[in-house]
């Protein structure tokens, strides 16, 4: 059998020198430099070291058998390492059982292969217990990215008509970033799986992409509609602007603004503009309509001063004491109305006022006309009496109760009416 190559010299202060002591003590140089270990009640050749004394070539072999054991003590504490992959348990437990097997070094041979046999039960531990960690690790991923994936799910179930489409765009998209940053940080999942639950999170995005193009062409049809809809609005509108029907008019505008209101959206930046063109027109209607209001309403103003005037030359008719002095007031009273009638509107809140004044006189005077007649009426003379007596006695009725009344406007309502009554009274008389 060809026989061990020479070995080189050794490198001195590796090891302890008790410890080389405690392996030189399994083996044996003789005369020619070839070295010997001992292995139970054999010995094995492991080498030559002719040209040193054979304290030093023992020395060698020893130091080689402790660097074997360090390398077995080395892997002892990988296996105690988290982060030690199957892969490297196996390639050191190949490199370690080649250099085990028939080791050319001096030193306690059996006690070597009796911690290899240990180290190999131990990897094989090891092992297992990887593969179980990265079963439980891969069950988690699994459970994790299913997660991911039932959430696409749900919300491509729950799309319809109320969906917040960039709210649901931003959540898928967030989902997928969660994908990917699980595929980079999590254990590799096997690839059926990963394609299987790919498949339903790509079918998911897919959903919401179809629906999300489906509302959008929606959205698109609905907004032209509206747009065209819009657009024949302004119009129409810019048909009227310069009407100066008022009131027929107005009311078309009104029209028109409740189509507006109901012809949808056309977008934001198409119905700003769109706005602004129809604002404009009835803008031109409006403001048209209210500079005539406002120049009636001057006019208007200038007719109540006119009227204003002829009713403070009316009131001066009255009171009045008899027949003549109501037959000239009566006369003069006419003459105030013909001029009342030709001034024209005046505005509405004070119509009823000036109208009611003017009335006022008017009954004044007709009290006193009515009651002339009356005297001079046969029949009269026989109902004079009694009539004489019921104004006597509404006319002390009305002093008692402008005495008591305290609001300043139904007592001028009360001391007008008692006016009246005395000039009745007086007229029979």
């Amino acid at each position: 059998a060809k026989k061990p190559a020479a070995a080189p010299a050794p490198a001195a202060g590796a090891h302890a020198d008790d410890a080389v002591k405690a392996a030189e003590a399994f083996g044996r140089v003789d005369d020619n430099g070839t070295v010997y270990v001992r292995e139970g009640d054999a010995e094995r050749e492991v080498g030559q070291f002719p040209d040193v004394s054979k304290e030093e070539a023992l020395a060698l072999y020893a130091r080689r058998y402790l660097d074997l054991k360090g390398k077995l003590n080395l892997f002892a504490g990988r296996l105690k390492s988290n982060n030690i992959k199957p892969r490297e348990i196996e390639e050191s437990l190949k490199t370690l059982a080649e250099e085990t097997a028939q080791p050319a070094v001096v030193g306690d041979i059996a006690a070597l292969k009796a911690q290899f046999e240990t180290l190999k039960a131990e990897a094989e531990a090891k092992r297992e217990q990887i593969a179980k960690a990265r079963k439980a690790a891969v069950a988690k991923a699994i459970e994790e990215r299913t997660a991911i994936v039932v959430k696409a799910e749900e919300l491509a179930a729950s799309l319809g008509e109320s969906t917040n489409w960039r709210s649901t765009a931003d959540k898928f998209r967030n989902l997928f970033d969660q994908w990917q940053e699980h595929q980079r940080t999590t254990v590799r999942i096997d690839k059926a799986e990963a394609d299987a639950l790919w498949k339903r999170f790509s079918a998911a995005r897919t959903t919401f992409n179809q629906a999300r193009r489906k509302w959008a062409q929606a959205r698109d049809n609905e907004r032209n509609a509206a747009r065209d809809a819009k657009e024949a609005i302004i119009a129409e509108a810019n048909a009227l602007k310069d009407s100066t029907a008022w009131g027929e008019t107005s009311r078309k505008f009104n029209e028109l603004m409740d189509r507006w209101k109901q012809a949808g959206r056309a977008g934001r930046n198409e119905d700003d503009a769109l706005w602004a063109k129809f604002r404009e027109a009835a803008d031109t209607f409006f403001n048209a309509r209210q500079a005539d209001r406002d120049q009636i309403s001057s006019s208007e103003k200038e007719n109540l001063a006119a009227k204003e005037a002829l009713l403070a030359r009316a009131e001066a008719l009255v009171p009045v004491a008899d027949e003549a002095a109501a037959k000239q007031a009566r006369q003069a009273l006419a003459a105030i109305q013909e001029e009342w009638d030709q001034i024209g509107y005046v505005p509405r809140d004070d119509m009823r006022r000036i109208e009611g004044r003017l009335d006022a006189v008017d009954k004044q005077i007709k009290a006193v006309e009515d009651a002339a007649w009356k005297k001079a009426d046969p029949e009269a003379d026989a109902r004079k009496s009694s009539f004489e007596e019921q104004l006597t006695a509404q006319l002390d009725e009305l002093a008692a109760k402008i005495a008591a009344e305290t609001d300043p406007k139904k007592k001028a309502k009360l001391e007008a009416e008692k006016a009246t009554k005395e000039q009745w009274l007086n007229a029979i008389k």
